[in-house]
């Protein structure tokens, strides 16, 4: 019985369940079919026969399209999942131990800070759902308006009145967003970009300066930091040749020393003993010293089983300083646990990662994992005194809006991709014989 290409591959796809599949199916079997055809062409049959010809050579639709719904059937990542109810569950300890003089100020209970949690930990769960059931591949050609909304945020942002320890805040009723929330657009935008042959690295580098700038501008240097390790860590795993990473990394790394020493001598007083203070904090223990002091106090403290019954003041114990006190509290093992857990996920993307042959999607994923790398390590690291005191989160344990949200669709992206990563081109298959 004659059968048609297209008749061929409407039985194919009504085997497959998933709409995505059936889409990318329906595309890679057109164009295999296509390329058989031509085949039978080229030896002289009409296209009839060819077309024939090339639907024969499938094989049995029926059968083809099982193997198919069973090779691209959408899957879900359980162990990410699994590790972020844990971490977020997890999140809630250190609001046990929020001390009753910063309770007192603000006028609220612990009721208040675990009802947050909740909202903000649903919040998180369903974004990263949502992100995770949106196909990524069809975002990929929106690189510019990604960067377009993330520089329209920070130009609102700079034009906004709320400002917090210098930073600026754009204020949503009870709510507060700072620029860290631009970063999940310019990780989209980025990580198109460096997969567009056509964009060359000037445009890139004026690209980077410009966003680079108005990121500044807010005051915000951890987000800037943020932003730059990401950025980076894409550029490093993008197209470009080893010989102009190099050279460029290179290049960045001198003029930043260069700007430091020459800008040393006009840094106002206050920055001048931040930096100082760092390196000698018991010289300045009744300034900028003391916080680093404290920390150091608290976590020699701590032993092995921490000191849950005991006393300890450590300010900000639930926001960014949520690893001194875990550490203090529940001991070194609890702390080593919960890094652990934590560095879970850094190991999960990067095996991801090995396993996608997307280039967007790969690029997604290694921009999700610089994202979530750099708070965790840099939390960490400023809490063992390794690097000054920063504003920067530790993931999914540090109380806020604004960690919950970043991570939650760091996380949506790694799902996003996982789910498809069984997606990839037959282009490369011969036909059946």
């Amino acid at each position: 019985m004659r059968k048609s290409s297209q008749s061929f591959l409407g039985e194919v796809r009504d085997q497959i369940k998933s709409k995505e599949a059936k889409e990318f199916v329906a595309v890679e079997l057109d164009y295999h079919l296509k390329e058989a055809k031509n085949k039978w062409l080229e030896k002289g049959l009409d296209e009839t026969v060819a077309e024939e010809k090339a639907v024969m050579q499938m094989g049995s639709p029926i059968t083809l399209g099982q193997k198919l719904n069973k090779l691209h059937r959408p899957k879900v990542d359980w162990l990410m999942v699994m590790l972020l109810v844990t971490t977020m569950g997890l999140g809630f300890l250190p609001i046990l131990f929020i001390e009753t003089e910063f309770l007192l100020r603000f006028n609220v209970n612990a009721s208040y800070f675990t009802t947050q949690k909740v909202i903000y930990s649903l919040v998180g769960g369903m974004l990263a759902f949502s992100i995770m059931l949106i196909n990524y591949r069809r975002v990929e050609r929106f690189g510019w308006l990604f960067y377009g909304l993330a520089m329209l945020f920070l130009v609102i942002l700079q034009l906004s009145p709320n400002l917090r320890n210098g930073k600026s805040l754009l204020v949503i009723g009870p709510y507060s967003l700072d620029s860290l929330i631009t970063m999940p657009f310019f990780l989209l935008a980025w990580a198109s970009f460096f997969n567009h042959k056509k964009l060359k690295l000037w445009h890139l580098g004026l690209l980077f300066i410009v966003s680079f700038w108005f990121l500044l501008n807010t005051a915000n240097l951890p987000a800037v930091y943020i932003y730059t390790v990401m950025v980076f860590g894409l550029f490093w795993c993008s197209r470009f040749s080893r010989k102009i990473k190099l050279t460029i990394t290179g290049g960045i790394v001198g003029s930043f020393l260069l700007l430091v020493f020459t800008a040393w001598p006009s840094m106002k007083m206050y920055q001048v003993v931040r930096l100082l203070a760092f390196v000698n904090p018991e010289q300045y223990a009744e300034g900028e010293g003391y916080m680093m002091l404290l920390l150091q106090e608290h976590i020699s403290k701590a032993g092995w089983f921490g000191n849950v019954l005991n006393s300890g003041v450590i300010p900000d114990v639930h926001a960014d300083f949520v690893f001194a006190g875990f550490t203090y509290y529940f001991g070194w093992l609890a702390a080593f646990a919960l890094f652990t857990i934590l560095a879970l996920f850094i190991v999960r993307i990067i095996l991801i990662a090995r396993n996608v042959h997307d280039p967007f999607g790969k690029l997604l994923l290694v921009g999700a994992v610089a994202l979530y790398t750099v708070q965790l390590v840099s939390n960490i690291a400023m809490t063992l005194g390794l690097i000054p005191i920063t504003s920067i989160s530790l993931p999914f344990i540090s109380y806020g809006l604004m960690p919950i949200l970043l991570n939650a669709f760091i996380i949506g992206v790694v799902l996003s991709v996982y789910r498809r990563k069984d997606l990839t081109s037959m282009r490369s298959a011969q036909p059946q014989q």
